[in-house]
């Protein structure tokens, strides 16, 4: 493995304090990856729990440009900190302020997810302010963490609005859903299954090239190598799997799968949390509308969940 310089962005609660510190990681060279560890005053060693970001291009702060800003992740920082627990979110490479040379999509894995995790874990391992590290994981940042999890580091490990299954069996029951052609749908699985050999496609139909573009194959061939349910059984730390009543994007059944394939693990349903962890009705244009409102607290239960578990 060869060094990376990354960056801790060190910020004191309540306190207009901001330190900044440069720390080595092994990941790939010239790679920056810049993060904020929000560190509530106490004494004492902490608990810190390392937040993992969701698809696409969200930030640290749980903001996406394509779909809104929304500071679930900032709130969510500030909700541990408030019961003295420290947090690490951080930009994903190539996102944010987190900057990678010469970054293309192509160039993507989700191995590399998984490693950056690792590399976080190890340095905040290190930092004697801390006495275990909870790794949580959003959304695609579930999977990420799950696996990352598998680290006599991490203590504990908790699923937010994470898939049960592998990403080609939830498109392709999308397409059943939406009444999709067979023909579509037989087009769509095929094409998966020949990532899913590691088999990538040279010449994508322009049907479904947003899907399997070229420079999207890579990425999407590591991700197809992991199954959500076979990894959180590997789990043998404690596990929590929350999940909110409201989200549009991750169905109940999918926090239910991953329990069953863990069933020492708790779980908690949040009653009208939608995946951005607002409270929403299931009335799509009041949902979706909450994913641009920074100042909307947090679902009810969702902060007093994770602390009771931490703790």
């Amino acid at each position: 493995m060869k060094k990376v310089l990354g960056i801790f962005i060190l910020c004191f609660l309540w306190v207009s304090f901001v330190f900044s510190q440069n720390v080595k990681e092994e990941i790939i060279k010239n790679d920056v990856l810049e993060g904020t560890l929000l560190i509530p005053f106490h004494k004492n060693p902490l608990p810190l729990v390392i937040i993992i970001a969701g698809s696409g291009p969200t930030d640290r702060d749980g903001n996406n440009p394509l779909s809104g800003k929304s500071n679930s992740y900032k709130l969510l920082a500030e909700g541990l900190a408030q019961n003295n627990i420290a947090s690490l979110r951080y930009d994903k490479r190539g996102i944010g302020k987190s900057i990678v040379a010469n970054f293309k999509e192509d160039s993507l894995t989700f191995d590399q997810y998984i490693n950056d995790v690792k590399s976080w874990t190890d340095i905040i391992s290190k930092d004697k302010r801390f006495n275990k590290i909870i790794i949580l994981g959003h959304s695609e940042g579930s999977l990420v963490g799950m696996i990352a999890s598998k680290n006599s580091k991490v203590s504990k490990y908790i699923s937010l609005a994470g898939a049960g299954r592998m990403i080609d069996e939830i498109i392709i029951q999308q397409l059943k859903d939406q009444k999709q052609p067979e023909n579509i749908i037989k087009d769509i699985t095929d094409m998966f299954s020949e990532l899913k050999k590691g088999n990538k496609i040279e010449k994508p139909n322009p049907m479904y090239y947003s899907l399997f573009r070229p420079s999207v194959q890579p990425y999407m061939i590591s991700w197809l190598k992991y199954n959500p349910q076979e990894e959180i059984k590997k789990l043998t730390i404690p596990v929590l799997i929350i999940q909110g009543t409201t989200d549009l994007q991750v169905s109940e059944n999918e926090a239910q799968l991953l329990s069953k394939a863990n069933p020492k693990a708790q779980y908690l349903l949040i009653e009208k949390m939608n995946h951005v962890l607002k409270n929403s009705s299931l009335d799509r244009k009041e949902n979706f509308d909450t994913y641009s409102k920074p100042d909307l607290p947090l679902s009810d239960g969702l902060i007093n969940g994770i602390v009771k578990f931490i703790h």
